[in-house]
């Protein structure tokens, strides 16, 4: 019998700390859009990856625990932080200029097919097979029916933004097969040095393009950046590299198909907007996908 936990039959825990990790990482699109009328993108990203940093490394002194000590480890913790956020983050911010959000999501969906092909190779007890492809490709046209299949027309109409932002999703992707890979170490200290290189990476950009010392930022606009450091950064990172060593980068990959699904419940529950039947089909399809894609049969046991 296989020691492999990716063997074994997903609880039901795992899958509400998926959603959970939805519901974190999709809060930031309001917020995000609300602050970065007085602070701009590059600038506010670099606030919340230092936000994070330190909220994290303050825990990490409280609890007593290290930072990784290896030369590979803070390798793939800067490869983490470079391609989980400094790289599709410019990629969709310079894409989104022009393409539309709900064309966006579509091509953002490139993250979970990236993911699983990409772990078919690099990741062992992650295999790519006939049932994972088929539950991708229900969440994917859950994801086509949430944002209605008209927006497909302009597919190809700014090919190089639109390219830009699908190659977005296979930065995620490779991030989620890289974290997966990642030497042992305690997750709270990965989590650090992730924020830390990412802070750094992205930092010279912010300062050059966009002069952070002659903004004039607005009260609710530095609270809304501390929460995106603490909450949406922060505590999603650990909740993220924690679930990715239990359940794979597979399970994970699911993660772009809830997250447009979790950004309309919040519109509903701040702005007041309508969950619609299309809203609601569109989920049912998505966590249809989520089950067929990550289904296992239970082992008979001995009586």
């Amino acid at each position: 019998m296989s020691s492999n936990p990716l063997d074994s039959q997903i609880p039901a825990r795992h899958y509400a700390t998926l959603l959970f990790l939805a519901v974190l990482w999709s809060s930031s699109f309001l917020v995000i859009k609300i602050a970065v009328v007085t602070i701009p993108p590059l600038t506010l990203t670099a606030a919340r990856l230092f936000v994070a940093m330190a909220f994290l490394w303050v825990i990490l002194i409280v609890k007593g625990e290290k930072l990784p000590v290896s030369g590979r480890a803070w390798m793939m913790c800067g490869l983490v932080g470079f391609f989980g956020n400094v790289l599709p983050f410019s990629l969709i911010s310079w894409g989104e200029e022009v393409v539309t959000s709900g064309l966006t999501a579509v091509l953002m969906a490139m993250m979970p097919l990236s993911t699983v092909v990409l772990a078919h190779f690099f990741t062992e007890g992650d295999r790519l097979s006939p049932q994972r492809l088929f539950g991708i490709a229900i969440g994917f046209l859950g994801v086509v029916i949430l944002v209605g299949p008209s927006v497909l027309a302009g597919l190809g109409d700014d090919a190089v933004r639109q390219i830009a932002i699908a190659a977005a999703g296979v930065s995620y992707g490779l991030t989620t097969v890289i974290a997966r890979n990642m030497p042992p170490s305690n997750v709270l200290g990965r989590s650090v040095v992730i924020m830390l290189i990412g802070f750094l990476q992205l930092l010279p950009f912010a300062l050059w393009f966009e002069r952070p010392w002659t903004l004039e930022p607005s009260d609710q606009a530095l609270l809304f950046a501390v929460h995106l450091g603490i909450l949406p950064t922060a505590v999603a990172s650990l909740v993220y590299l924690r679930l990715i060593a239990q359940r794979g980068a597979g399970f994970m990959a699911y993660i772009n198909y809830l997250i447009p699904i979790m950004g309309v419940v919040w519109g509903a529950a701040i702005l007041g907007e309508e969950i619609t039947a299309q809203v609601l089909a569109a989920l049912a399809a998505i966590l249809m996908g989520l089950f067929v894609a990550n289904y296992r049969k239970r082992k008979p046991t001995a009586d």
